[in-house]
């Protein structure tokens, strides 16, 4: 059995505020990719009062065996009150940023886009103020389907690269690295202003250069933001960790990013794509669009 390293250890969190915001997510019943991924950080950020909702789910198309979340063959029917519903939850947690994310939904034709954008039209329509950070799948290659999701304008477009191209069809079986790259080519065509993010897990046996090599295919289609966090084995049956990599190895990585062209590289060991990602509005000051 493999033993985390001490920088893996998280405190534990303050249970009354995290109590707090399940009640809220209970009340509205919301899901939020904090629980049903496992993250690490559920508790700092519970307690902070913040969260990364899942929409769409909790059951995702794909069976990817590195995620925690369900997965299903038949999903449920889009439920048409789930917007009204997250949009009442961040008005509640009073947010000033928010992260939407969602399951693969490859059963709908347009991934899921038009969902997106009633989420994003509610949560905008009660709480004006807050910034919105979309964290989407790659909607299978669709790119009219990105075009409508970005028609709403959010402030963030966050796709998860994950891995480096070798370890797609073992981390990634049904998704395609090009396209993901892509993704990120057509979003700055139809929204320039749009500011960009990616993030990929490191410990499944990838190496610097593979690392660094998908950093810079990144900025070549002109991504903003990056952030690379320590892949954790969720169960048995998931992959497992090829490697505990250092926090040297860490910070190596966000100076080169950053020499490179990043706005940002968020890269440590608890690392996750949503984590601290509020910071982005301190960004959005320093490099206005």
């Amino acid at each position: 059995m493999t033993v985390k390293p001490d920088w893996l250890r998280v405190k534990a969190p303050q249970w009354q505020r995290v109590g707090s915001v399940k009640d809220i997510l209970r009340d509205l019943q919301l899901n939020t990719v904090c629980e049903e991924a496992s993250c690490p950080n559920i508790g700092e950020c519970f307690q902070a009062g913040t969260a990364t909702f899942l929409i769409m789910g909790p059951a995702c198309t794909r069976a990817c065996p590195y995620c925690d979340i369900d997965f299903e063959k038949r999903p449920q029917a889009l439920d048409p009150t789930e917007p009204e519903r997250l949009a009442t939850a961040v008005k509640r947690l009073n947010l000033k940023h928010v992260v939407i994310t969602a399951v693969n939904r490859d059963d709908l034709a347009d991934g899921g886009a038009s969902q997106f954008v009633r989420c994003i039209e509610a949560t905008r329509k009660i709480s004006p103020g807050t910034t919105i950070e979309v964290l989407i799948p790659d909607l299978c290659g669709n790119w009219q389907a990105l075009a409508t999701l970005l028609e709403a304008a959010p402030e963030v477009l966050n796709h998860n690269m994950e891995t480096v191209p070798r370890l797609y069809k073992r981390v990634r079986p049904q998704a395609d690295y090009g396209q993901s790259l892509e993704l990120f080519n057509q979003a700055k065509q139809i929204l320039p202003r749009v500011y960009t993010k990616s993030g990929i897990m490191v410990g499944l046996g990838e190496t610097d250069t593979e690392v660094r090599q998908v950093m810079e295919e990144l900025r070549g289609v002109d991504c903003d933001i990056l952030t690379i966090g320590q892949y954790l084995q969720p169960s048995q049956k998931h992959l497992g960790v090829k490697e505990f990599v250092t926090p040297e190895q860490f910070d190596a990585w966000r100076v080169y990013g950053e020499s490179i062209g990043f706005l940002q590289v968020v890269a440590s060991p608890l690392t996750r794509s949503s984590y601290h990602a509020e910071q982005v509005q301190a960004l959005m000051t320093r490099f206005p669009r």
